[in-house]
Order: C-alpha cells, then sequence, then structure tokens
C-alpha cells in the first residue's frame, strides 16, 4: 500500500498539492507550492478511527501529519473535503483499507479534545466551555489579536485597511447602529476583553459595562480600562449575562454571543436582553451565522478543540426569535466577507508570533488555532458560514419607534 496514493485517493483527483508519505511515496504535481506530509502511520490510524476532517485535525494537532508551506492555500486546495467532508461510502473503504494499520498503531483523542461536564449550556458547563477557549494565555491573544484585542469580525473600510484600523471600524459602526450618546447606558454581553466597552466610553461618552464568563478576560479588560482613565464610565465584570443587573438600559451590544447558545436558549437569551432595554432600547447581535436553514451538527474539530458546544443558526432563524421575544427588527447586514479578511489577519499574526506562541501555550494549542483560524477563513469565503448584524428595538407604547424616516 502506497500512503500517498491512499491519501490522495481520499482527498479527490485532481490534486493541486502534493502528498508526501512517510514510505517515500508520493501523489500530485512535483510543482506544487503546498504538500501534505504524512510523517508516521498513526496518521493513517487516526484517519481509520475518525475518516475526514477530525481525523485529519488529530493528525496535524500531534504533529504526525505536516504541513509545507501556507496552510490556508493547502486547505483551499482540499476544500471539498475541509468543508464537506467526504462521502460515506468513502469512509467506509478508507476504514476497511486503514484497519490493519490502525490495529497495529492504537491511538486515543489528543489531550487537547475537551468535552465540558454537566448539563448542556447550564451555567457551571457553559463557564467551563468558555474557559476552555478563552483562559488560554491573555499574552498569546495579544500576539493574535493585535492591540485591540478584539476577538470578533472586524470591519474593512477599504480592501487595504489594517486589523486595528478595522476592529475600529466594526465598533464604531456598532455605536452608529445603537445611536450611542453621552450618558446613555449600554450593556456589552460576551464582552470579551472589553474593546466595544471602552470604544463607546471614550468615543461616545457612554456609561458602560461589559460582561464575561472568562476570568482572563475580565481581569485584563478591568486593568485596561483603568490604564486608559475611563474606570468613570467602564466597567468589565467577571459575570454571566443571566445574572447581569436589572437596571434599564438604552442599548446592548451581543457581539460574539449567540454562538455559544444552543437552539433552545435563543428565545429566553433575547427576552432577557429585551427585559434589560428601556422602551425604545436596541440591541445590535453580531455573530456567526449558518449560510443555510438546516439542523446540521458543528463540526467535529471545531466542537471539541476550539468552540465546546457551540451551535450557529441561520440568520433567518434568529430574525425570527428576536421578533417573537420582544424585538422590532429594524436592519440586518451579512458581512462575511469581512470575516475572511479579519481571519486572514489573526493568521498572519500568529505566524509571525509563532515561536513566541508555541513556547506560551504549547506546539498543539499553537497548531489547533492555526488550523482553526485558516479553515474558518476558506468558510467565509466560500460562503460555507456567514456573519450577520441583526438592528432590533424593543417597541414603546402604542407602537411608537425611535427611529429616523431614514438611516439608524
Amino acid at each position: 500500500m502506497q500512503v500517498a496514493d491512499v491519501i490522495g485517493s481520499m482527498l479527490g483527483s485532481d490534486l493541486p498539492i502534493r502528498v508526501l508519505g512517510y514510505d517515500g511515496s508520493k501523489a500530485g504535481p512535483d510543482t506544487a507550492e503546498t504538500a501534505l506530509r504524512i510523517v508516521s502511520p498513526r496518521a493513517l490510524a487516526r484517519l481509520a478511527t475518525a475518516p475526514g476532517t477530525l481525523g485529519l485535525a488529530r493528525a496535524y494537532v500531534t504533529g504526525e501529519l505536516e504541513v509545507e508551506g501556507d496552510i490556508y492555500a493547502l486547505l483551499d486546495g482540499i476544500s471539498d473535503v475541509t468543508l464537506n467532508s467526504i462521502p460515506r461510502a468513502e469512509q467506509l473503504r478508507l476504514v476497511r483499507k486503514l484497519a490493519p494499520i490502525a490495529l497495529r498503531h492504537r491511538v486515543s483523542p489528543p489531550d487537547l479534545e475537551y468535552r465540558p461536564p454537566g448539563r448542556l449550556h447550564s451555567k457551571k458547563r457553559d463557564s467551563k466551555a468558555i474557559a476552555h477557549h478563552y483562559d488560554v494565555s491573555n499574552t498569546f491573544y495579544e500576539w493574535v489579536l493585535g492591540p485591540s484585542m478584539a476577538y470578533t469580525c472586524a470591519v474593512y473600510p477599504t480592501p487595504d485597511a489594517t486589523l486595528e484600523q478595522a476592529q475600529s471600524e466594526k465598533f464604531e459602526l456598532v455605536s452608529q447602529k445603537l445611536a450611542l450618546k453621552p450618558g446613555m447606558r449600554l450593556l456589552d454581553v460576551g464582552c470579551g476583553w472589553g474593546a466595544m466597552v471602552m470604544h463607546a466610553a471614550a468615543e461616545h461618552g457612554v456609561r458602560a459595562l461589559g460582561v464575561t464568563l472568562s476570568r482572563n478576560q475580565a481581569e485584563w479588560a478591568q486593568k485596561e480600562i483603568e490604564r486608559r482613565g475611563l474606570g468613570h464610565l467602564a466597567e468589565v465584570r467577571h459575570l454571566d449575562y443571566r445574572d447581569t443587573p436589572a437596571a434599564q438600559f438604552d442599548a446592548v451590544s451581543s457581539i460574539g454571543l449567540t454562538e455559544h447558545l444552543g437552539r433552545a436558549a435563543l428565545p429566553s437569551y433575547f427576552r432577557f436582553l429585551a427585559s434589560r432595554l428601556r422602551p425604545g432600547g436596541r440591541l445590535l447581535n453580531h455573530c456567526i451565522t449558518q449560510s443555510r436553514t438546516y439542523k446540521g451538527r458543528t463540526d467535529p474539530f471545531i466542537d471539541r478543540y476550539v468552540f465546546p458546544d457551540g451551535q450557529l443558526h441561520a440568520v433567518g432563524h434568529l430574525i425570527s426569535v428576536m421578533n417573537d421575544n420582544g424585538f422590532e427588527i429594524r436592519h440586518e447586514e451579512n458581512l462575511r466577507e469581512h470575516y475572511a479578511m479579519t481571519l486572514r489577519d489573526w493568521g498572519r499574526n500568529l505566524d509571525e508570533h509563532w515561536t513566541e506562541a508555541v513556547a506560551d501555550v504549547g506546539e498543539g494549542r499553537a497548531r489547533v488555532w492555526r488550523l482553526y483560524m485558516a479553515a474558518c477563513r476558506l468558510g467565509f469565503e466560500r460562503d460555507n458560514i456567514q456573519l450577520h448584524q441583526v438592528l432590533g428595538e424593543v417597541v414603546g407604547d402604542r407602537g411608537a419607534s425611535g427611529f429616523p424616516l431614514r438611516g439608524w
């Protein structure tokens, strides 16, 4: 059995990449700039136990499979597998062919895989799932995200804008849609490292409260708020959004939180946010969405390594649930191309700080982030996933609205 031929047949005909086997075998064109190198028979054993994207990811994370050249270019070249996995019949054929190797080389899931314990989307389990992803290392995130420390889709005003310019543009777009003005009260749920909170306070004179389930994020954000002299306006708390004080806010921003909520939790989530808003108050919900309406499972690599318990929803479903639970929908916008560009820049940052990142969080975890950012970039570019902002308002008495006839 030629290793490269087996992998090459799984990845499809007319490969634009090279496949190099540990047995010296080759597949694909010799002129290809990127290559997939099978370092160990254990990589094949992983494909036998999990044929498709999960097996490939496990082999890459453990170093049993290497990428020569740009990982995004390689994933782009095998996009039929990376975006859609391989057909069931082909999976079974691959398992049968690799079964003898799997028997000789017993493998178990890498330690970095995580399945949080407890009842799905209970406060305790949600806290553990968030800590798994976000409480990695603030220093690591500083290298990847850059000075803004914003871990959500940026908005690029021009194709050549920097990541920092694009993140500032995103927060200003959210501020405009929420019509933030001095003295208003903003609640930012799932606030991350507090970038939206600090933007609202510094640029619009808003009294802003951010809440996050990540203790690392909250501690970093509060120190940064004090460093910038914004303590009189801004605050970030380590708190579940469901424990937010019952103050009546003028606006709520939810940037990158609903991806962590299951479908069943959406109605109560939007009802809760509506209960925290005064009549005429606005909600801007910004999140990754499914590009089609179907109840598919989260990619197993993303679920086990990156965002445990995460679930994406189609924008139509989100709009319907918002509409049925306290909000009149006033505007919707798809920014998926912007997220592809954001991930491109995050990936570039990680590569520029690769040695430091490996020293800080370990090579396996750094590989996880490199793989997931490249794969997600491809997903946004190919319309496999999208990024939507949906703007809603809590309507006042007799249908009163604070919206102008045109504009936000």
